[in-house]
């Protein structure tokens, strides 16, 4: 029998980053090994199931490319196969009936033991197992046994899931054995934490993939940076293609201790993929980002600003702030100083031809000197009277896309902001 592994999410909500990173480790195991895997909705426990997050979830595996072998599951489709099964391990004396529940009988001596492949030998005394519920008495099997008898059923030959599960682990492998399945070998990788050292949840910031997504973070940053979490290729590589992930990938390397998920190293290495992207591609996805969060602004406009921000941002996110000058005029974020620059460089911008970034520069260049002022200072309240902010795209390309007459109108009536908008406003 091939390899064959398993990602099962309870349909509860978004798509917890924690859970992308087991899928994740799931999937490179899978494809690395030449093997399967498979997804399965946890979906038993009806109270507390959203309904459309299982279709949440499908998508966010989608868009970070973790393709899925086989047809999607429902562990709530074998509820028949459960009940059939418990009431065979009732009449084998293997589980017993309790107020309209079944429970499973549990050893009372001796050690419940299994290999892990990240944790190493773990043995479980038997006399803490309690006997636990499989069929609830609704008639709703229970996490712990339809769970593993899924796994039986579906083949599944490692079970690679989050170090949370690890009391799980002897129950289950309890019921596997009454039921004569061939056990699966147990990986348990390392759980996430915030940079506080707790565990990773809302208060650190962004928690699912939809979030990521809407933050403007690209999937192939994404799983690369998730795969260094608990795992490593050696003590100094990080920037990985996923053809390299799949290659280099091996549970061996996985980490025991806890993964720190750091979002500034996150951000840090979207920039970097960002940055290596081609600028047409640069420009598609952009232009797809927008579109997805509710942006109209015109697209030839966008791609045309696209090469003046592809080095200064690391996620998409950060380009409706940073480029907003571009659609529409932002009042200066600071006071400008009273001066002669701005009435200047308004003359010099009416006399350029061609009205393009190399001109417009020595112009503007000529403008500092005349004024016997750094350039720094001469172009800064220039800077504010076009885009509202110290910190924008190049000033001289800026000024060559935003067009002679809307430039010199803006630096004419810096604090304005009204009228003459270049483009349409956001949302």
């Amino acid at each position: 029998m091939g390899l064959r592994v398993r990602f099962a999410p309870s349909p509860t909500g978004y798509l917890h980053i924690g859970g992308v990173r087991t899928a994740l480790f799931n999937w490179l195991f899978a494809r690395h090994e030449g093997g399967e895997f498979r997804l399965r909705i946890e979906n038993t426990d009806t109270g507390r199931e959203v309904a459309e997050a299982t279709g949440q979830i499908q998508d966010s595996l989608r868009w970070l490319g973790l393709d899925w072998d086989g047809d999607l599951t429902f562990q709530l489709d074998r509820m028949e196969k459960a009940q059939e099964v418990a009431k065979q391990l009732v009449a084998e004396d293997k589980a017993y009936e309790d107020e309209g529940a079944i429970r499973f009988r549990m050893p009372d001596e001796g050690v419940t033991a299994w290999d892990d492949v990240v944790l190493g030998r773990i043995e479980y005394p038997n006399e803490k197992l309690e006997d636990v519920v499989i069929v609830r008495s609704d008639g709703r099997p229970t996490y712990n046994f339809v769970s593993p008898l899924e796994d039986m059923l579906d083949r599944i030959t490692h079970v690679i899931r989050g170090q949370d599960h690890v009391p799980n682990t002897p129950k289950q492998l309890q019921i596997l054995a009454a039921l004569g399945a061939e056990l699966p070998r147990y990986a348990h990788v390392p759980l996430l934490n915030g940079p506080d050292g707790k565990r990773l949840s809302k208060r650190h910031g962004a928690t699912s993939v939809e979030e990521f997504r809407g933050a403007g973070f690209i999937p192939e940053a994404l799983v690369n940076y998730l795969a260094l979490l608990g795992w490593s290729y050696d003590d100094h590589t990080e920037l990985m293609t996923r053809e390299e992930l799949i290659e280099r990938f091996s549970l061996q390397r996985v980490g025991k201790s806890a993964a720190t998920f750091d979002y500034e190293k996150l951000t840090h290495m979207n920039g970097v993929y960002l940055r290596a992207l081609h600028p047409d591609e640069y420009a598609d996805r952009l232009v797809a980002y927008l579109r997805e969060q509710g942006y109209d602004w015109d697209e030839q406009l966008v791609r045309k600003v696209a090469p003046l921000v592809q080095e200064k941002i690391a996620t998409l996110g950060e380009f409706p702030r940073f480029a907003l000058f571009f659609f529409e005029r932002v009042p200066p974020e600071e006071p400008l100083e009273d001066g002669a620059v701005l009435p200047a460089a308004a003359e010099a911008l009416a006399q350029i031809e061609p009205f393009d970034a190399a001109t417009i520069e020595t112009a503007l260049r000529e403008l500092a000197e005349r004024l016997d002022l750094k350039p720094r200072q001469a172009f800064q309240p220039i800077r504010l009277a076009l885009t509202g902010s110290r910190v924008s795209p190049g000033l001289f390309e800026s000024l060559e896309l935003l067009g002679r007459e809307e430039s010199i109108e803006r630096i004419s009536a810096p604090g304005s902001g009204l009228g003459g908008a270049s483009g349409s406003s956001a949302r």
